[in-house]
């Protein structure tokens, strides 16, 4: 049997790369406000605004994280770890949606409490800091934008940053209805309201970042349609031991078994699927293993019933 190895490093588009200064900008910006907000919510008694406080505190802790990851999936591999360190954006990305959720879970507890025991609450303080969080919120998501479609981690920062803003206008408009009515279940549901809508943004992150995590083929690629492609190259009789997953959450892996009765193709054949593997299906890492399907020495994979 032979044993081929295709590999393409060049034009990787690890998504992050440009994304330092989105990093350092988002994370300043968030940090104050989370102070802020913290302090006013406090002082004006305002679960909402606490809520969201903590809600922007854990997508502090997120953009650190998926800050820290982009670092660490830039570094060269070593003997120890083959493929360097791409998976970390994968186990970030996981980390800021289990953090996320449990957040908001305490907040929702918390909410609950407040409608049997309601306390006063502050609606002009409430309405002043939820308008500059829009203002902030809104200037980060865009500096993630562009970067959305390409990389979970960048996607995680752009719908967190996203969802902040129409959470803070939701605030404004509790503080708006609070200072005209006095009705201070306003706050509470508010706060249930905030969670509603991070947890619904953040289920997909976690789904995603946990498929990734347990090698499942990524979002976006048909296992199907690469095993057809495969099967139907020039002189290949079979394919099997067809597996494929996220090396990061940029990267995409493939190994396959190719059944090539006529013998070795030569590496041009091998250039070829490479590149059109990237160019359709977004597989950047690829490696083959050639048979002739000598009876005489079969595959143990070949019955193996995979993707």
């Amino acid at each position: 049997m032979v044993h081929n190895h295709s590999h393409k490093h060049q034009g990787h588009e690890h998504g992050q790369g440009n994304y330092n200064r989105a990093f350092a900008i988002g994370t300043a910006l968030n940090i104050g406000f989370v102070i802020v907000e913290a302090i006013y919510g406090y002082r004006a008694n305002s679960l909402a605004l606490v809520a969201d406080a903590g809600h922007n505190l854990s997508d502090v802790l997120g953009l650190l994280l998926a800050w820290g990851a982009s670092a660490l999936t830039q570094r060269p591999p070593t003997r120890r770890h083959t493929y360097g360190l791409r998976r970390s954006s994968i186990l970030a990305a996981l980390i800021n949606a289990l953090v996320l959720l449990l957040a908001m879970g305490a907040i929702a507890w918390e909410a609950v409490r407040r409608f049997s025991e309601p306390s006063s609450v502050s609606g002009g303080t409430v309405i002043g800091v939820a308008v500059v969080g829009i203002i902030i919120n809104t200037v980060t998501a865009l500096m993630f934008m562009s970067g959305r479609q390409k990389d979970l981690n960048i996607r995680g920062a752009f719908l967190h940053m996203a969802a902040d803003a129409g959470v803070s206008l939701g605030v404004v408009l509790a503080g708006i209805a609070i200072v005209f009515t006095g009705w201070l279940w306003f706050d509470p549901v508010v706060s249930l309201i905030i969670v509603v809508v991070v947890v619904v943004g953040t289920w997909q992150l976690l789904k995603d970042s946990l498929n990734l995590a347990l090698d499942a083929v990524p979002a976006g690629i048909e296992p199907l349609a690469v095993r057809t492609y495969l099967a139907e190259l020039r002189n290949v009789a079979g394919v099997h031991d067809l597996h494929i997953w996220g090396m990061s959450t940029t990267e995409t892996a493939l190994t396959a078994h190719l059944v090539m009765p006529t013998g070795h193709p030569g590496d041009a054949f091998l250039v070829q699927v490479n590149r059109e593997l990237q160019d359709h299906f977004g597989i950047e890492h690829t490696t083959f293993q050639i048979e002739t399907g000598d009876p005489s020495y079969p595959c143990p994979l070949a019955e193996e019933n995979v993707v």
